[in-house]
């Protein structure tokens, strides 16, 4: 075993990639609130897992979406409970995203040279709410139709763009099949692919820059 990892090490130098994990110094002003960001994390992870589970029962039409979720809830082992855990995070994940926003603010996060760190959590707070957003409509019940109907509308108060913005939106002129794709595809693919991206800039940043000051 030895002599495997000695292989991996000679060409990896793993071990200097874990010293540099293990070794960034931590301030002494560091307290429970500086974990904000780290249990937002922790929440998009949840996240990612109990809806990638759930992507083996979910049928995105509107004729299936919401008897799909009912059958994962009451047929699918455990079903009830993925989805419950889903549906928890997901507001957990907005709570703790909005705190950390207010703590990063407090601190002077925001200011030189920290600057960039700062756009890149804003860009993860949007991508935060639209979760909420596409999510919110996938049951395809009478709540998750309405909201998306609203919220889809909202842009045909723009002159000139609003109305092909909203077809855009909707992948046609009214809300149906096609907007729940876009919603399915954005919830599950477009979304999760650029938050781990911008997650991987922010903690970057975070790791070159270090902790901002205290409040």
């Amino acid at each position: 075993m030895s002599k495997v990892y000695d292989w991996f090490e000679e060409r990896l130098e793993i071990q200097a990639i874990a010293d540099d994990i293990t070794s960034k110094y931590v301030p002494p002003h560091v307290n429970i609130f500086y974990c904000l960001g780290g249990i937002t994390l922790t929440c998009f992870l949840v996240q990612v897992a109990t809806g990638f589970a759930m992507t083996f029962y979910y049928r995105p039409t509107v004729t299936d979406a919401f008897a799909s979720v009912q059958y994962i809830m009451t047929e699918v082992n455990f079903g009830w409970l993925i989805r419950s855990v889903h549906r928890w995070s997901a507001s957990m994940m907005v709570l703790m995203m909005i705190l950390h926003v207010f703590r990063v603010y407090l601190t002077g996060g925001f200011k030189k040279p920290r600057e960039l760190t700062w756009v890149t959590g804003v860009v993860l707070g949007v991508l935060t709410a639209s979760f909420g957003v596409t999510g919110y409509s996938l049951p395809w019940d009478q709540i998750g139709y309405w909201a998306v109907k609203i919220v889809t509308g909202v842009p045909e108060a723009i002159p000139v763009i609003g109305s092909p913005l909203v077809e855009l939106l909707r992948g046609s002129a009214s809300v149906g099949q096609s907007t729940l794709t876009r919603f399915y595809s954005l919830h599950t693919f477009v979304l999760p692919l650029l938050t781990a991206v911008f997650m991987l800039m922010h903690f970057l940043m975070i790791r070159k820059q270090g902790i901002s000051g205290p409040l």
